[in-house]
């Protein structure tokens, strides 16, 4: 059974979808593994790293004669129509923005299978792609508030005086959130930070940080998430807490409802209460922003002198541990679906639909869209 990594060809895409660390977790299930060459670059994955792993490296196209497909972005149309009938694509592969790539495996007889929904279950928890790739987002939201802050982020004891630290907030105590917290502390900040959640402020605390309460409904969503408010409760939200904005020095927004636009947290009066000089960081601005005004890839500068810097292609700022985290995920899924080789016999597929994850996972199969993505 052979399997494929091409070279992302998305811009921005530093990342890939197998690391050499890995390969040979697969061949010893009896899997052939080829890489495009190239592939690793920018992850630190040279090709004589992955032929010493035990990977065929190939100049040109590795798709047509793979039985199996990974990648960390969704194939185009046309790559996906080079594929042979049967085979199996494993990637990010949201039901809401890869429409068309769903269309095309679903027309050419792929069984698509997409990280995005893989259930927030225990037995999930080594193939969650989302949550790995949200820590490293989260780790680089607070060393991009770091870099663009004009002041220290610790308390400077000093000949010439004190040095005060600095007041962060962050908004959203997901997985990305908590990494932010937990990194801006370590840089030596006070941090405090929200989530609709009441259920975070317990973990918030355990990382040193002042968890904001709000006489609010909580809006505990299924799997972890948060679930959708309603405009009215979005703007008592937004009420309380201006004045919690107003006197940090570096905002980072996290939240986001997977498949949905991100909610807004912070609108431009809000923005326009904060003092010259603060920082806003808002991972979510790929997705429509957390913050009115923010821009994906862009530093955004206010008439008040406050700065946005919107997120885009986040995880791939950080493409060597982004890509050895998810190739994990990624390996553990396929491990998950594949029958290893056996006395004699070759490892083969085994899509079994009666399992959760796969059943919850996998958009397309056998020729037709599966679940939610009809």
């Amino acid at each position: 059974m052979l399997i494929a990594v091409p070279k992302e060809i998305k811009d921005g895409e530093k990342r890939v979808a197998l690391v050499p660390d890995v390969i040979s977790k697969l061949t010893r299930l009896g899997l052939d593994v080829v890489i495009e060459s190239g592939a690793g670059t920018h992850s630190q994955g040279s090709d004589a790293e992955y032929e010493s792993a035990g990977a065929k490296v190939v100049a040109g196209d590795v798709l047509k004669s793979a039985d199996v497909v990974l990648s960390v972005q969704p194939l185009t149309p046309a790559q996906v129509s080079t594929l042979k009938k049967g085979a199996v694509t494993i990637s990010f592969l949201s039901p809401t923005t890869a429409v068309d790539s769903i269309e095309a495996a679903a027309k050419a007889g792929v069984t698509a299978f997409s990280l995005e929904l893989v259930p927030r279950i225990s037995r999930a928890q080594s193939m969650d792609a989302l949550t790995s790739q949200a820590l490293c987002a989260g780790y680089r939201a607070a060393l991009v508030g770091a870099e663009l802050s004009p002041r220290f982020f610790p308390m400077l004891m000093t000949a010439a005086g004190t040095v005060t630290p600095a007041q962060v907030l962050v908004l959203g105590a997901g997985v990305a959130g908590l990494q932010a917290i937990a990194t801006a502390r370590r840089l030596g900040a006070v941090v405090s930070a929200y989530d609709v959640r009441p259920a975070s402020a317990d973990e918030v605390r355990s990382m040193g940080a002042a968890f904001i309460e709000l006489e609010l409904e909580a809006l505990e969503g299924a799997g972890g998430y948060a679930r959708e408010m309603t405009e009215e409760r979005a703007a008592k939200q937004r009420d309380l807490l201006t004045p919690y904005i107003a006197k940090s020095h570096v905002v980072i927004t996290t939240a986001a409802v997977p498949g949905r636009t991100a909610p807004r947290l912070m609108t431009q009066a809000m923005v326009d209460s904060m003092q010259q000089g603060t920082i806003i960081v808002d991972l979510a601005a790929e997705t429509g922003g957390n913050v009115e005004g923010s821009k994906p890839g862009e530093i955004v500068v206010t008439k008040n002198g406050v700065r946005i810097w919107g997120g885009k292609d986040v995880p791939s700022q950080l493409p060597f541990h982004a890509s050895s985290l998810y190739s994990r995920n990624v390996v553990n899924l396929l491990t998950l679906i594949t029958n290893p080789a056996k006395d004699g016999e070759a490892a083969t597929l085994n899509i079994n639909f009666e399992d959760e994850i796969v059943n919850g996972s996998a958009v397309t199969h056998d020729g037709a869209q599966r679940g939610g993505t009809k």
